[in-house]
């Protein structure tokens, strides 16, 4: 188990936040999922999820070894992300 810094889970959120809005651009202009715009954004959520797991086990860690405060930054960024974007394409 590794214990990162606030730093480096703040440039793990920087990274995944670029990819996800990446990501965005062609869920809403190429991707048909169930539920239209919901359907995308919990798509996008579940996204995050993975590629956050993904980006911690190649580090030598998990979600479930974050403490607290970490995991609270981590809701809090992605709410922001999830937001940011359905306010883009809810237009």
């Amino acid at each position: 188990m590794v214990v990162f810094s606030e730093q480096t889970i703040l440039e793990i959120l920087e990274y995944l936040e670029k990819s996800i809005k990446n990501l965005s651009k062609d869920t809403f202009e190429n991707l048909e999922l169930e539920g239209g715009f919901q359907g995308r954004m919990n798509f996008l959520g579940s996204q995050f999820d993975i590629r956050l797991e993904n980006l911690l086990v190649a580090k030598g860690s998990s979600t479930h070894h974050l403490e607290s405060g970490m995991k609270n930054k981590i809701i809090q960024r992605k709410q922001s992300i999830l937001q940011d974007i359905g306010n883009q394409y809810k237009n």
